[in-house]
């Protein structure tokens, strides 16, 4: 399954239509973070030769770590969305990003387990993301951070969570759409940083991917959001 929508087939969720429901879907959905850390970890095995692997450094580690809790939100949004939306097209999208952002945190989680590492930074988040020189490592630039922070950029609050699971409707398509892409945005200088950083060729290009299909959604989520007379959120 990729990151970018899908035509319909057999498997797309469609209310009314007799095929699985959100909340089937959604509990299927979670059996991919297994999957997904048996892939990390079968995905690794064959590389684990030291002279041909990089060691894991701080970026690919915290990388990792906040990634994981990044999308972990966004996974939970999308479930929200996936149970009470009505409108196949926001299903379709909820229906893809927890599926794709369900197994990648699988595959992250089963790379910290292999490099003995936690699944979290107790410090706060964002931390690896300082000590390169402009430019150094893979080249290019990407945005630092001056030290760890209580917050990733983009995420919900606790009151917008809420209020989102309480809504329907229209207005609970509408704030699925401008959270998830706020959320996205957030999460887009992480992704470049890390492509750029990153000590692993597996971190660097799972970075990518994600950069790559999170730009598509969220053209595609201004797109819907504009459909249905509505804007994006400000990004603080």
């Amino acid at each position: 399954m990729s990151g970018e929508t899908i035509e319909r087939d057999d498997t797309t969720p469609d209310a009314g239509s007799g095929r699985p429901t959100g909340a089937v879907l959604v509990l299927g959905a979670i059996g991919l973070l297994l999957l997904g850390a048996v892939a990390g970890v079968l995905l690794r095995l064959p590389l684990d030769d030291k002279d041909t692997v990089a060691t894991p450094g701080p970026v690919d580690v915290g990388f990792s770590q906040d990634m994981s809790a990044h999308h972990a939100q966004a996974v939970d949004m999308a479930g929200a969305a996936l149970i009470v939306s009505t409108d196949n097209d926001v299903r379709r999208l909820a229906y893809d990003i927890l599926t794709t952002q369900q197994n990648q945190i699988g595959r992250m989680q089963g790379w910290l387990q292999l490099w003995g590492e936690p699944n979290q930074d107790v410090e706060g988040f964002m931390g690896w993301m300082s000590g390169h020189e402009e430019g150094s490592h893979h080249g290019g630039a990407a945005e630092e951070s001056s030290g760890p922070v209580a917050q990733m950029p983009g995420m919900a609050t606790q009151e917008e969570m809420t209020t989102l699971r309480q809504s329907t409707g229209t207005a609970m398509d509408v704030l699925f759409l401008q959270l998830m892409l706020r959320h996205h945005e957030g999460g887009m200088p992480m992704l470049d940083y890390a492509v750029e950083h990153a000590d692993t060729t597996e971190v660097r290009i799972l970075a990518g991917q994600m950069a790559k299909t999170q730009a598509g959604e969220s053209q595609l989520m201004r797109t819907m959001l504009a459909a249905r007379g509505a804007s994006p959120l400000p990004f603080p």
